[in-house]
């Protein structure tokens, strides 16, 4: 049962104590009796046991929080079911606060009601809550030369320390120990995963932004290619690009399409292989290997021009002497 005369004495004695931090008096004008205890840290979301020493001669005794009654005596006044009573005897007084939060931090208060004075202990309850990152740069998609700005809070108590760094590839030159990570005019090499870490005496939060840097292709230079006629032979393109190239072979002006004239053409990621499974006279000449995205292009010459099978030397011949070699050897048929 809850003693409305006892409501109006703990009123007098803890509420004047918490509200106005005054000294509290007896009927005989007599000081109470008042003890502060070491502060209590807890984490959030663990349990805290407080208690108070009872004595002889305890006629009311409460636990107290703020302007509210937690506890009188046995009888719970608190409406918060992670309130419960431990101990209650005279030694002991001691409630139990389950699954703590924030709103829970601040001064807790035993008041104890002798047959002749009033005792209180009061005990100061920091709540410390790991760091948790609440606002983070989504991944970001950008042109090479570009100014990017990352962007990392977080919320923890004590509060967290931020840290940015360039996580892969690593890149120690390129950190941050504060919330914002700026790169201006960023290339390419610094495309990658970056790790934001919230750090506090708790724990420890992080999280990760990836970076895409756009840039227009750039191709390999071309390896020219000698092959007997009726070879197998193959030219290759290699190109550099984000996003992907589209990579295209052109014949003089004429673009060359797969399958067509027994040429076979195969992409592979960054790479283009142009294939002749037989080759002919007509195949010699000059090729042109074009990489396309939507930032520009790039591109290179490769010459398949006629090896000598007999010795194993190679020869670039030009139009004007394949057709003297040609003539030549009608020639030597008669």
């Amino acid at each position: 049962m809850k003693n409305p005369m006892f409501c109006v004495v703990l009123t007098g004695i803890g509420i004047a104590l918490i509200q106005q931090g005054l000294p509290v008096r007896s009927q005989g004008e007599s000081q109470s009796d008042n003890k502060q205890m070491d502060n209590v840290t807890v984490r959030q979301g663990e349990t805290v046991f407080l208690s108070c020493l009872q004595g002889e001669f305890v006629t009311r005794t409460a636990w107290l929080n703020r302007s509210s009654i937690l506890y009188a005596g046995e009888d719970k006044w608190s409406v918060d079911p992670r309130v419960s009573l431990v101990v209650l005897n005279q030694d002991e007084f001691a409630i139990k606060i389950e699954d703590v939060d924030l709103t829970d931090e601040g001064q807790y208060i035993c008041a104890v009601q002798t047959r002749s004075r009033p005792r209180t202990t009061s005990v100061h309850v920091i709540v410390q809550v790991p760091p948790k990152i609440v606002n983070l740069s989504k991944d970001l998609v950008v042109n090479e030369g570009s100014n990017v700005t990352l962007m990392c809070l977080a919320n923890g108590k004590p509060e967290p320390v931020i840290m940015w760094r360039m996580l892969s590839p690593s890149d120690n030159s390129l950190s941050s120990d504060t919330e914002v990570l700026d790169i201006p005019f960023i290339t390419r090499q610094r495309a990658g995963t970056y790790e934001c870490t919230a750090a506090n005496d708790i724990a420890v939060d992080v999280q990760t932004v990836e970076l895409t840097v756009n840039y227009p292709p750039s191709v390999s230079e071309g390896r020219d290619v000698g092959l007997t006629l009726g070879q197998r032979g193959v030219l290759l393109c290699e190109a550099d690009a984000v996003p992907m190239a589209d990579i295209e072979w052109y014949r003089d002006d004429r673009r060359i399409f797969n399958g067509l004239d027994g040429i076979e053409i195969e992409d592979a990621g960054a790479n283009s292989k142009l294939t002749f499974f037989n080759v002919s006279e007509t195949d010699y000449g000059n090729y042109t290997c074009i990489a396309i995205n939507k930032l520009g292009s790039a591109n290179t010459s490769i010459v398949l021009f006629v090896q000598d099978g007999n010795s194993g030397t190679s020869t670039v011949f030009t139009p004007t002497c394949l057709l003297f070699i040609i003539l030549l050897q009608l020639l030597l048929k008669f």
